[in-house]
């Protein structure tokens, strides 16, 4: 068994060396050691992308080392079966584990929705690709007329059209947020 990311021995005292244990992930047959969780069997055979992130689908490895791991979240087993968000960092690796990467299609390594929100800024006509949450179709996400201006444009609520005026939606007084001079 090859696994030139594994630590030598007496590293990973927890770990049986003397018992392999074979799984897959997204399709592809490893090998690990019993006491491995899958994340450290992964990362022992040198797999470092284990998922996509939900919202944009970018490119996600494994961050930490036990339950507040926030990347490393894959689905265990398959069809209708299948568990979802599971913690790779949590999951004790098995002998016939099958795990695969989540938020990606049609693969982890080629993921066509990553490009999704390219193309809606196209079609919106946004400059900014990756908007944040207050701007455009992500302003549901502010806490409108709270008292605080959450983006620091002057204004408490949601002011989509920069004229100094939040929205009616937002706690504010434009009535259309779509037209500067109407307000």
């Amino acid at each position: 068994m090859s696994q030139p990311f594994r630590a030598p021995a007496p590293a990973g005292t927890r770990i049986d060396r003397a018992e392999r244990l074979r799984f897959t992930f997204d399709g592809v047959a490893y090998e690990g050691y019993r006491g491995d969780t899958l994340a450290s069997a992964l990362l022992a055979n040198g797999v470092r992308r284990v998922a996509r992130s939900f919202k944009y689908h970018r490119p996600r490895g494994i961050y930490a080392g036990g339950a507040e791991e926030p990347n490393a979240l894959v689905r265990l087993g398959s069809g209708a079966r299948a568990e979802p968000n599971s913690r790779a960092t949590q999951v004790e690796l098995f002998d016939g584990l099958v795990a695969e990467s989540q938020n990606r299609w049609p693969s982890l390594a080629l993921d066509r929705l990553g490009g999704v929100h390219l193309a809606w800024a196209v079609i919106d006509e946004d400059p900014v690709p990756y908007p944040d949450a207050f701007s455009g179709r992500y302003a549901v996400l502010a806490r409108p007329h709270d008292g605080v201006d959450q983006n620091c444009d002057g204004v408490d609520g949601v002011d989509a059209d920069g004229d100094g005026h939040a929205s009616v939606a937002t706690g504010g007084d434009d009535v259309d947020d779509a037209d500067p001079g109407l307000h």
